[in-house]
């Protein structure tokens, strides 16, 4: 990968693909994942938790050995999968399929086959009358070989009480490792049952070794996330200028348009209209929203918000119902309270507004005095002039008003209008 990040820790939509490779294990009925792990693999034991059993490799020396590793932690497993961290887009249903097979034949070893156009440098499936004879590494074999199509994916289902002591006598390569491959041809030897299953879809069991195929994987694995939403009652116009991520979740009726981003561990609701040119990051958004090329990162928009166009709602923004933020708006760290409107060309930054509220065009709350973050209030029905300056920290009382380009820089009681520079309590009549 040309990278100072362990391999499996690269992401396919979002989500790095040693735990989209531990997820489809238990979403086939595998209650014991075991990850064998090099030393010094603080982040991926970071990433999988406690749910997940270490084992360490110390040394590379070969799929086998690796394996080998695992054992103990395998104690009174009758079968085992073993699964490469680095084929994001294998599916449960082929796992199940493998599983079946297994049962089926009472094999001692079935694994799961491809067959490819261009099979590349893949090890090579070789069959005889009665099935699976062995597989050929792509530097071994010779060129009848290299003509077959029918590759392995990595990915094997075993039985215990064979393996282990097969395992054991597997003698290592010319370069020293213990390879899993080896095992078939000594099974076929000692005639102890071997299997296979082919996988229809060649992209289920291809592996990512460069950017390249990673890019390759993030394709396959987008196409499948637009049409399970699609199916499952999302509106994409133009899905291929769509982009979701793994974990992402979207309720029926609502429309996603062209060129939108919607990542992490985003919530959007139902009946909502989302983009054009919008990035939604892990962020939840209620029923019946609108967000028009705009940005939404680590928000909350409860129902009936609108934001946008060409606004920025950042970390720890509340919208709360039937909310207008409009165009050219930021907001971070704040509360927007229900039906109240910040309709353009301002910023709210760390502060609360209750409900009813009009927030003028190029209102700006000021709320760093260069060193600390304050607070804006604002109460309920509250008016905010054009142009005010909300000096923080800051209270604005309910039903109060500032009149256009207002610099407030002391609290505004509840009712009262202040107007000026610095802004001072006026008896205008409200009209």
């Amino acid at each position: 990968m040309k990278s100072g990040l362990p391999k499996p820790l690269h992401r396919v939509c979002g989500k790095e693909m040693v735990a989209l490779v531990a997820e489809t294990a238990r979403a086939a009925g595998l209650d014991r994942v075991v990850l064998v792990v090099p030393p010094g693999s603080d982040a991926l034991r970071s990433l999988l938790g406690n749910d997940v059993t270490y084992v360490e490799q110390a040394e590379p020396m070969g799929t086998g050995h690796a394996l080998l590793q695992a054992r103990h932690s395998l104690d009174g497993v009758d079968d085992v999968t073993v699964m490469t961290a680095d084929t994001p887009l294998i599916t449960p249903g082929s796992l199940d399929l493998m599983a079946a097979e297994h049962r089926r034949k009472n094999a001692s070893l079935t694994l799961l086959t491809t067959v490819m156009d261009e099979p590349g440098d893949l090890g090579r499936i070789v069959r005889n009358g009665s099935g699976v004879s062995a597989i050929v590494e792509h530097d071994l074999a010779d060129a009848a070989t290299l003509e077959i199509r029918e590759v392995n994916s990595g990915i094997y289902r075993m039985r215990t009480s064979w393996l282990w002591p097969a395992l054991q006598a597997v003698a290592p390569s010319a370069n020293g490792e213990v390879l899993l491959t080896d095992l078939v041809a000594d099974a076929v030897e000692a005639s102890a049952g071997v299997a296979a299953v082919a996988v229809d879809e060649a992209s289920e069991v291809m592996g990512v070794n460069d950017r390249v195929q990673l890019a390759q994987a993030e394709a396959v694995m987008l196409q499948r996330l637009r049409e399970k939403w699609m199916l499952s009652g999302v509106s994409m116009p133009h899905p291929e200028a769509v982009y979701i991520d793994a974990e992402v979740e979207i309720g029926e009726d609502t429309v996603i348009l062209p060129n939108t981003h919607v990542t992490g561990r985003s919530r959007i609701g139902r009946r909502c209209n989302i983009g054009p040119n919008t990035v939604v990051a892990n962020s939840t958004i209620g029923d019946d929203c609108e967000v028009q090329s705009s940005v939404v990162t680590g928000a909350e928009l409860e129902d009936h918000v609108e934001v946008g166009p060409f606004s920025n709602l950042r970390e720890g923004t509340r919208a709360e119902t039937r909310a207008k933020v409009g165009t050219s708006v930021e907001v971070k760290g704040s509360r927007i309270g229900s039906e109240t409107r910040v309709h353009h060309f301002s910023y709210i930054g760390d502060a609360d507004l209750g409900s009813q509220v009009n927030v003028g065009a190029g209102t700006v709350t000021c709320n760093f005095d260069g060193i600390e973050k304050h607070r804006t209030r604002i109460g309920d029905g509250a008016f905010i002039g054009s142009g005010t300056m909300l000096v923080a920290p800051v209270d604005v009382g309910a039903n109060a008003r500032t009149g256009a380009g207002a610099v407030v820089t002391r609290d505004v009681p509840e009712g009262e209008l202040v107007l000026g520079v610095p802004a001072r309590a006026s008896d205008m009549k409200r009209h």
